[in-house]
């Protein structure tokens, strides 16, 4: 919304500063942090008097979550999403038909999750939506979002996969693309979902990634720093930086409520919603691949539950004492916050390892 100020550049040249997508990525972070800790209060006490028992627990999780987690609220996305759909609005170029893609998918997921959080809070039960058909609603939104991003894209690129550390390979996908990038989308989207399960485990490490794609983003789309770290520019890419900043400006103020012990879950709503736009920045900036490594902790979590089941039902033995993986070592008799700050750390390590890809060619 801001960024129709540059047209009064010519009266007025203070105005030419809202050209700069760092300026904007900043005002888009401060924003959706200040709405978050503004606004944050008054959602967390609307939620908790309507949900009354809050999030249920799962009863074959670890026991002390039993005592220490019952009655919290959840869909604590809420939250994050009104911060960064009011920041992407009020700084973002409109006019840009990435930023609209990433918001609806955003919004979409998030919608979702949201039903999804509804039925559980209603029914007092973790089992939420149907698995098929939440899962068939993702990947028709994944699809519509990734045609949509190779149409607007310059072939041949729009339709290829780039391999991180060789600069000049892209192997062309053509048709295929579309599921590709939908797989990307829907993988990402359920992958933070399975992640959220401790105080602060998930939001941190997706504002580690937005952060990482946020650069990403902005090199990406500028056809200068492109060329010298010789990476495909992709035109108009760069405004994504935007969405990135109010995802780590609205994680932040989440956090804030979010901290152990938890005055709110971020719930479906949340980490569906957060891995979906992580999930349709990747694609639409050409690092799919690189998501795997910036998100390798989501990827390490997703694996972790594919593979008890698939052990479960074929051996009828399970690899881990629980899955997700963080709840495998809460069995072995690691602290909460060990968990999460461990994990933090592998996510910060990985972000670095992603952001090496874009110089190691």
């Amino acid at each position: 919304m801001l960024y129709w100020l540059t047209e009064l550049t010519g009266e007025l040249s203070v105005f030419n500063i809202f050209r700069y997508i760092t300026f904007r990525t900043g005002g888009a972070l401060i924003t959706a942090l200040l709405f978050v800790f503004l606004f944050g209060p008054a959602i967390i006490r609307s939620l908790r008097i309507r949900q009354g028992k809050g999030q249920p627990i799962r009863a074959d999780g670890p026991e002390r979550h039993l005592l220490s987690k019952q009655g919290t609220p959840t869909m604590g996305g809420l939250m994050i999403l009104s911060g960064v759909t009011v920041a992407t609005l009020l700084w973002g170029n409109l006019h840009n038909p990435y930023v609209w893609v990433v918001l609806i998918v955003t919004l979409v997921y998030g919608a979702v999750g949201l039903y999804d959080d509804f039925l559980k809070v209603t029914r007092q039960s973790v089992e939420g939506s149907r698995g098929r058909v939440r899962l068939v609603i993702e990947a028709v939104i994944a699809l519509v979002a990734t045609w949509v991003i190779a149409s607007v894209g310059q072939a041949p690129l729009s339709t290829a996969l780039a391999i991180p550390f060789f600069k000049n390979v892209l192997i062309d996908l053509g048709w295929l693309f579309v599921p590709f990038g939908a797989f990307i989308i829907v993988g990402a989207g359920n992958a933070v979902n399975l992640t959220d399960g401790l105080d602060g485990l998930a939001i941190v490490p997706v504002m580690i990634a937005a952060a990482t794609f946020g650069f990403i983003s902005y090199f990406v789309g500028n056809v200068l720093f492109a060329e010298y770290l010789q990476i495909h520019f992709v035109q108009g890419t760069g405004e994504l930086a935007v969405i990135c900043g109010a995802l780590v400006g609205a994680g932040l103020g989440f956090l804030w409520f979010n901290a152990p012990p938890a005055q709110i879950f971020m719930g479906d709503t949340g980490s569906l919603a957060l891995g979906g736009a992580l999930g349709t920045i990747a694609v639409a900036t050409k690092h799919e691949l690189v998501l795997a490594i910036v998100g390798g902790l989501f990827v390490l979590e997703a694996v972790s539950v594919i593979v008890q089941v698939a052990s479960f039902r074929l051996f009828g033995k399970r690899v881990f004492r629980m899955a997700p993986l963080h709840h495998h070592y809460e069995q072995k008799g690691w602290a909460e916050s060990t968990v999460v700050i461990r994990f933090w750390i592998i996510a910060v390590v990985l972000a670095l390892l992603g952001l090496a890809t874009l110089k190691l060619r």
